[in-house]
């Protein structure tokens, strides 16, 4: 049972019309911009191997991103409601997608590799077991239907 609800919005405009819309496959861009009240526009398309410009975000790197942003979000919570003293934390995350016969797709998995570094050296193992207590609150990986894995390491 939820407590309350949170609502958020964005708005997407296509600008990759040549001049013939969608007249043919190649016939039109796939750039676009992503907004939002408040924040800065994300210069979107889609990714280079479905004809999109590699110099913009699209929409697959946007999910690993947000799983990523929303793991670490999490995982700092987390640590505070531990007493850990997270003092650094970077990830690299990937993601795997399968194409189907039909053109559809979607994502099997996305690994996150968080990297952590505590205050205190002695907590070390705990911050690192609260990866899991940070996966299941993340809201975005509750959300998505493939496994989010996590491979959590220190950082030198």
């Amino acid at each position: 049972m939820a407590l309350n609800e949170h609502h958020f919005s964005t708005s997407v405009f296509w600008t990759g019309n040549r001049g013939t819309g969608t007249s043919g496959y190649r016939d039109y861009g796939r750039d676009h911009s992503v907004t939002a009240a408040g924040v800065p526009a994300l210069l979107g398309s889609a990714d280079r191997s479905f004809h999109g410009d590699r110099d913009r975000w699209n929409p697959e790197l946007l999910l690993i991103a947000a799983l990523s942003q929303c793991h670490m979000l999490s995982y700092l919570h987390v640590a505070v409601l531990h007493g850990v003293a997270v003092t650094q934390y970077e990830d690299s995350a990937t993601g795997t997608m399968v194409l189907n016969a039909d053109g559809s797709g979607q994502f099997s998995s996305v690994t996150l590799n968080p990297r952590i570094a505590v205050a205190e050296p002695a907590v070390g193992e705990l911050a690192l077991s609260l990866h899991a207590e940070a996966s299941r609150k993340c809201f975005i990986a509750r959300s998505v239907n493939f496994p989010v894995h996590h491979v959590p390491g220190m950082l030198l």
